[in-house]
């Protein structure tokens, strides 16, 4: 296959441009990457679909990836629950070379095939669970292993790449491929391959939890009151629903510990 995501940047002399240069032609390229994602909708509305489905029934979401694909899984797995007030075993990222390669990369860990299934299984990872590959060229081993024996037994499996035609996309039954074309330093998938994963990753995320039923209006109802700019949107949101002055959506909120309760109490 053509991996054009190793293709030569149609940019050179890239030492030679001015700061203002190199940050026009970035941004020119970065302009791509949304309507590539969106050719890719009616693709990311089936894994959408398909991850809503299983989690009413029980079932979590995987993500598996290596390097910078790996690292933007567990970025939207860990915001899962103070976003949406979800438990943390809800949404798992899990990334080639374990937690240590989050912040350093960790050498050849992407060629193992095997070692996603092992992964995978320290979660007793079941049928009823949903599990998503991340690998912006397509071609990742330790990817294609783990979608490969999760399809084996007979869990539902999904991917998010970059290049069209791709042994992951192959692998997946719900592929979403989001064709980027050459990154502007050719070959660093962390720019607009990475870019298009991360869309795609808060666009599957999020309509699965409100799918869900983990928001409100537009409203992060079940959010983690975790620090004081979240207490006080918190305090807004409980004024906002009941009428109560802030004191006492304050003190609402405390007590409750979420928007949800708050406003569910008051209004009982």
């Amino acid at each position: 296959m053509e991996i054009n995501t190793e293709k030569d940047s149609n940019y050179n002399g890239l030492e030679n441009m001015s700061v203002l240069e190199l940050l026009q032609n970035i941004n020119k390229e970065d302009k791509t990457v949304p309507l590539a994602v969106e050719k890719a909708l009616p693709q990311i509305e089936k894994l959408a679909v398909a991850v809503t489905e299983r989690m009413r029934k029980g079932g979590r979401l995987f993500y598996i990836g290596a390097g910078t694909s790996g690292r933007l899984g567990v970025v939207d797995a860990s915001e899962c629950p103070p976003t949406f007030g979800v438990p943390f075993d809800w949404v798992v990222g899990i990334i080639a070379g374990g937690d240590t390669a989050i912040r350093k990369a960790v050498e050849f860990a992407e060629d193992n095939r095997e070692q996603a299934w092992k992964d995978l299984q320290e979660f007793d990872i079941n049928e009823r669970d949903v599990v998503v590959g991340i690998a912006a060229s397509g071609t990742t081993p330790y990817v294609i292993g783990g979608l490969k024996t999760a399809n084996e037994h007979g869990i539902a499996t999904g991917c998010i790449v970059c290049n069209a035609g791709s042994p992951v996309a192959a692998t997946a039954q719900y592929p979403v491929e989001v064709v980027t074309g050459p990154e502007f330093v050719t070959g660093s998938t962390r720019m607009k391959a990475g870019t298009a994963q991360k869309l795609v990753l808060n666009m599957l995320s999020t309509s699965v939890m409100i799918q869900l039923g983990r928001v409100k209006g537009n409203k992060m109802v079940d959010m983690q009151l975790s620090n004081n700019k979240l207490v006080q949107r918190g305090t807004n949101m409980v004024m906002a629903e009941t009428g109560l002055p802030e004191n006492e959506a304050a003190e609402l909120l405390k007590k409750y510990g979420s928007v949800r309760k708050a406003v569910d109490a008051h209004n009982k």
